[in-house]
């Protein structure tokens, strides 16, 4: 394995978050402190606890997942397709370094960047409502899954689009929406039997349930069935990364 190859790609989207650290770090922070001023002080006051944990701590989880998730595939979405629209996507394709590599450097890069600002976000909900986390070692699992599966998912969003208007299409109309109506600020018991059927199709809401359970012990689907669809959703990702380098399709054309 081209360690060198990989670690060039790692810290040269590393670097590029630093140089727009309010784009990449400041402003997913402030626009979550935001949900928590609207939403806790909103809504808090009308509705004050779900299942035992105050409103204010109960969307916490929802908040990081949503962040999380929106980041990753906007980090590597960007990283990949830019080099596609400089052209200097052609110099890493012939560097003496495999796809796979490639991938690691550009998903491991998107979902590290992820990682800090969902900690960062964690650390901030911190400042406004009491947290507990009860299985730390989940939560963790969790977090570190969901980066690097978004983050794969923003890698063949990057590949697939061949303008930034397709860049974006896909994380305003599609991930942002299946994450508000995922459980992210409200528990999936609170809607009516039909509501709460048609949410079971909502990939988003397994992992919202198993991340929030890892906080308070509280989900609407049990927390294997959350581990599985994860990583059911992580295989699809690798399959079709699999794919696109091995056909070629939008990377050497």
């Amino acid at each position: 394995m081209n360690i060198h190859g990989i670690r060039a790609i790692y810290f040269f989207e590393m670097a590029r978050a630093w140089r727009t650290l309010f784009q990449s770090i400041v402003s997913p922070v402030i626009s979550t402190s935001l949900y928590f001023v609207v939403f806790g002080s909103a809504i808090g006051s009308r509705i004050t606890e779900v299942e035992g944990v105050s409103y204010g701590s109960f969307i916490v989880p929802g908040l990081i997942m949503l962040s999380l998730m929106t980041q990753s595939v906007s980090n590597a979405s960007f990283g990949i397709y830019f080099p596609k629209f400089s052209g200097t996507i052609y110099e890493v394709l012939s560097a003496p370094i495999s796809y796979f590599e490639i991938v690691i450097g550009y998903v491991g890069a998107a979902a590290t960047k992820s990682i800090v600002v969902g900690l960062i976000i964690l650390a901030t909900a911190g400042l406004f409502v009491p947290l507990h986390i009860a299985h730390p070692f989940w939560m963790l699992l969790f977090l570190v899954l969901t980066s690097i599966t978004f983050s794969l998912f923003g890698f063949i969003i990057g590949i697939w689009a061949d303008n930034f208007e397709k860049l974006q299409i896909i994380p305003l109309l599609v991930v942002t929406p299946l994450v508000f109506l995922g459980g992210s600020f409200y528990s999936v018991d609170m809607l009516p039997a039909v509501w709460q059927k048609i949410s079971l199709l909502n990939p988003v809401m397994y992992l919202v349930s198993g991340f929030r359970w890892s906080f308070y012990e509280i989900s609407d689907v049990s927390v294997m069935t959350s581990l599985t669809m994860i990583t059911v959703f992580l295989a699809i990702c690798i399959f079709t990364v699999w794919r696109i380098f091995s056909t070629g399709y939008r990377v050497k054309t």
